[in-house]
């Protein structure tokens, strides 16, 4: 019988003190981590440049990116290497 009481004393303070330490051990949401900004290479200096800073131009679906309005135009002219 004690032991009965015992474990209906314990049921009870796992009821009342659970939510509280459910809430205490939760921990607050990972916060999300800046995306980083990819790096893309110019095909003609072959410098590599932020993506988000590149010089981008789109022939036929195909998308290039470059480092300098001046590589675009190299580009277009048909000179591929400096």
């Amino acid at each position: 019988m004690r032991g009965l009481l015992f474990l209906a004393i314990i049921a009870l303070i796992v009821i009342a003190v659970g939510p509280a330490v459910r809430a205490w051990r939760a921990r607050p949401p990972r916060a999300v981590p800046p995306r980083r900004d990819e790096l893309v290479k110019d095909p003609v200096c072959q410098t590599y440049v932020l993506l988000s800073r590149s010089v981008t131009t789109e022939d036929d679906g195909v998308v290039t990116h470059f480092c300098s309005p001046e590589c675009a135009a190299r580009f277009a002219r048909g000179e591929r290497r400096a």
